[in-house]
């Protein structure tokens, strides 16, 4: 198995973390959803110009994961506003964790993931949450293998589709 090198982004990999967010969404939503619903979601919500914007606004932490020198997955951390649920307590959302298609299976989500609880830990975090499609069961047993547990929904909206993303939590 190849070693998988993470590295945090600098602004000068805007453009590659906004052509790898939209190549692996695509990747992992187009068969599920319609051409329609995946179009106006790439072309107005996400959009190359904003994820690029997303890369320089505070608050975001990127990673990229490697293999072979070549980019094969990535992660957006945000300080945001907790989920009610959470009240105040001291905590950090992983916002995206992607593996490209031809990665998965290579240990790069595993990878990514210990590299967010520990970035969450060192910024003395109590909880590290995300937001899941209720029917990326993949993703979902992912998620309880390391830990995390459903607390509430919301909705996503992907185009003019209004879908049910689960919240989970782990606790660190």
């Amino acid at each position: 198995m190849q070693p998988i090198i993470i590295r945090h982004a600098t602004p000068a990999d805007a453009e590659l973390i906004a052509d790898l967010s939209r190549q692996t969404f695509y990747e992992s939503f187009a068969a599920f959803n319609t051409r329609e619903d995946i179009d106006k979601f790439m072309n107005e919500q996400f959009t190359k110009a904003a994820l690029m914007k997303e890369v320089i606004t505070p608050g975001n932490i990127f990673l990229l994961a490697y293999i072979d020198n070549q980019v094969k997955g990535y992660a957006r951390m945000k300080e945001s506003e907790n989920p009610a649920e959470l009240g105040n307590i001291e905590a950090i959302e992983i916002a995206r964790i992607y593996a490209c298609t031809n990665a998965i299976g290579k240990g790069i989500g595993k990878t990514l993931m210990q590299k967010c609880i520990d970035i969450a830990k060192e910024n003395k975090k109590q909880i590290i949450w995300l937001g899941v499609w209720q029917k990326n069961q993949r993703a979902i047993d992912f998620y309880l293998k390391w830990g995390f547990e459903i607390f509430s929904e919301h909705d996503f909206v992907l185009g003019n589709d209004v879908q049910c993303d689960w919240l989970m939590k782990k606790l660190l």
